[in-house]
C-alpha cells in the first residue's frame, strides 16, 4: 500500500471522507477506487459510491480475493443505506465465505 493510499484509509478512519478524497481522487487502481467509494458513501453519494465499489471489486485480481470480499461486503452496506434490498444474496454469501 503506497502512502497516499494509507494516508486515505486513515482519514476515512476518523471520518475526514473529504480528506480522503483529496488524496485518491485522480487514481484509477483498486486500492483508491475502493477508498473513493467509501468515502463517497459517507458522504451520501450512495449511487455513486455503489459505482466506485463496484469498479474496485472488478479492478483487484484474482489473487486478492480478501480485497475482492470487501467491496462485495461494502456495497452490500451501500445497498442497505439505500434500502435497495432486492439484490442476489449470492456474491455476499460467497463474500462471507472468503472473509
Amino acid at each position: 500500500m503506497d502512502s497516499l493510499v494509507a494516508a486515505a484509509a486513515r482519514a476515512l478512519a476518523v471520518g475526514d471522507a473529504l480528506g480522503a478524497l483529496q488524496r485518491v481522487a485522480l487514481r484509477d487502481d483498486a486500492p483508491a477506487l475502493a477508498l473513493r467509494g467509501i468515502a463517497m458513501a459517507q458522504l451520501g453519494e450512495h449511487a455513486r459510491a455503489r459505482d466506485l465499489l463496484r469498479r474496485a471489486g472488478r479492478a483487484f485480481g484474482a489473487h486478492e480475493e480478501v480485497a475482492r470480499a470487501r467491496c462485495v461486503v461494502a456495497e452490500a452496506e451501500v445497498a442497505l443505506a439505500m434500502r435497495d434490498l432486492g439484490g442476489s444474496p449470492r456474491a455476499l454469501m460467497a463474500a462471507a465465505a472468503t472473509l
